[in-house]
């Protein structure tokens, strides 16, 4: 079959910088939001349970419509899937920041990140097919996490500026300017990607054919399994934060509990039979694959309790305002961004993915136990946070780029879409449920400690301590699952794809008994 030519290296930088826009508005609203809790907490009235509904509104519906929206951009084209995306952003992002009630925000935040999907599920996508060479897109995969920590930099800041200077609703109005112009800038730069566009072939039964109008293509899309998933994502995360009122032993937690396995359980069978899958279950046949979502899982996981669980620490017990958080947390941002940038495609390259990976999640873990010592008096934040705060930084920094590139290396020019939306599926539900788990043990602490007499600071710190060494646990069960499973046979660890395009631009038309193992 006739390829075309790859776009040049200055056009693909330009549309690298415009997926890197889209990317940076969707974690600058992320971390801008943690900042702000606190005064949300108390200007909107949320228990200290349900404010994590601020953040798992957002990450449910996220999660939720990831895979949809990479199985529409395969579809229709990921340039139409992400513009949609980023002006449905902008709307819900105005829609926040008007909001004056609990309710309201929640439900902004739900539309948030619904539209959040649509653009990080063909954003790492059109990434990996912009960069088919593993040299190109190992540099790639760095400036794509150095946005993403410039974004969690920015939005510190910003967060604690806007809320003090001004007040939290702000936070969201910050994303119109750049929500409008990384559309505008897309339809611009960004090529034409529809499937009658492409070159290359699919796999059977994943894409539709390239002749079919788009009618067509979204017969049998897989919206019950969207519905399926995203419903018990959200039952799963409304039982864990109830426990906190009801218990983890109550009947109510049992019966919520086994009805969102149950609505997981019929998306998975639905997934072994649905003409065009959200997630095709041949996915997970690759070691490598099923690793990398399970690693990035309890990575994420961890992740999110810091931005979530620090914050109110440093406010709460600490006494920091809202831009002495931002400043606090910003160091974080700023390593992050250095190590993605500078250091971890070089060390990747020279060492192998899974060598550079391994040594980062236990750094990211040895974070959680020094804040597991932060005191609830006499706070001290060259000793007790700074510290921490580095270690996150360089854990982070090193090991989200390997990961994604680790996670993504089986991934082939018509099925990036589907395998990045797979891969930040994974990302969403640990973020969402790790942070209900971490949260709400965090709570259950604290109210048993208040209960028993202690002083407000200091069971609020106990609480904190509690929701830090869980989440150390569960990143040491992260680097135990990487030593295992994230092996990649014949050749360096992550140097090279074990699957995919055998040349630039080209590969092979799959015959009867071709039966990779990836995508």
């Amino acid at each position: 079959m006739p390829t075309t030519p790859g776009p040049r290296s200055g056009s693909r930088n330009a549309a690298l910088a415009v997926l890197s826009a889209g990317t940076l508005m969707i974690i600058l609203d992320g971390t801008i939001v943690n900042v702000a809790l606190p005064s949300i907490q108390r200007d909107l009235g949320f228990s200290q349970s349900d404010l994590a509904w601020v953040v798992n509104a957002y990450l449910i519906a996220f999660g939720g419509l990831l895979l949809l929206s990479g199985r529409l951009g395969d579809l229709l084209g990921r340039r139409r899937i992400l513009v949609a995306g980023l002006v449905a952003f902008t709307a819900a992002s105005l829609l926040c920041g008007i909001a004056d009630s609990a309710g309201l925000l929640v439900a902004a935040r739900f539309l948030q990140g619904a539209a959040g999907a649509m653009v990080s599920a063909v954003a790492l996508g059109m990434v990996i097919a912009l960069y088919p060479d593993a040299q190109g897109r190992a540099r790639a995969m760095g400036v794509y996490s150095f946005t993403q920590s410039a974004g969690g930099v920015l939005g510190l800041l910003a967060g604690g500026v806007l809320t003090q200077a001004i007040n939290w609703h702000w936070i969201f109005f910050v994303n119109l300017p750049i929500g409008v112009g990384a559309a505008v800038f897309s339809l611009r730069l960004l090529p034409d990607d529809r499937p009658r566009q492409r070159t290359g072939s699919a796999h059977e039964g994943d894409t539709a054919r390239s002749s079919g109008d788009d009618r067509n293509a979204l017969r049998g899309t897989d919206v019950p399994g969207a519905v399926l998933v995203t419903a018990a994502l959200m039952l799963g995360v409304y039982t864990i934060v109830k426990t906190t009122e009801i218990g983890w032993t109550s009947a109510r937690t049992a019966a919520f509990g086994a009805l969102s396995a149950l609505l997981l359980a019929a998306f998975l069978v639905r997934q072994g039979k649905a003409a065009q899958p959200l997630m095709p279950l041949r996915l997970f046949r690759s070691r490598l694959v099923s690793g990398a979502n399970l690693v990035i899982a309890l990575l994420i996981a961890g992740g999110f309790g810091f931005q979530f669980l620090s914050s109110l620490y440093l406010q709460r017990v600490a006494g920091y305002d809202p831009v002495e958080i931002g400043l606090a947390l910003a160091p974080t941002g700023l390593v992050i961004g250095v190590l993605s940038l500078f250091f971890s495609a070089r060390l990747g390259a020279r060492f192998g993915q899974r060598a550079v990976l391994l040594p980062s999640i236990v750094l990211f873990g040895c974070g959680f136990l020094l804040l597991a010592r932060a005191p609830a008096t006499g706070v001290s934040y060259a000793a007790d946070i700074l510290p921490a705060i580095l270690v996150f930084g360089a854990g982070f920094g090193l090991g989200l780029p390997s990961l994604m590139t680790l996670g993504m290396s089986d991934a082939t020019p018509a099925d990036s879409g589907l395998v990045s939306g797979v891969f930040n599926t994974a990302q969403q539900i640990g973020g969402a449920l790790g942070l209900s788990v971490l949260a709400s043990l965090a709570t259950a602490r604290t109210n048993r400690r208040i209960a028993a007499g202690q002083p407000l600071t200091e069971a609020l710190t106990s609480g904190y301590h509690l929701a830090f060494l869980v989440a150390a646990g569960l990143l040491a069960a992260a680097a135990l699952l990487a030593a295992v499973m994230l092996r990649t046979p014949g050749g360096p660890d992550g140097g090279t794809p074990v699957s995919g395009p055998t040349s630039r631009g080209s590969r092979p038309a799959p015959g009867p008994t071709d039966r990779r193992a990836g995508v």
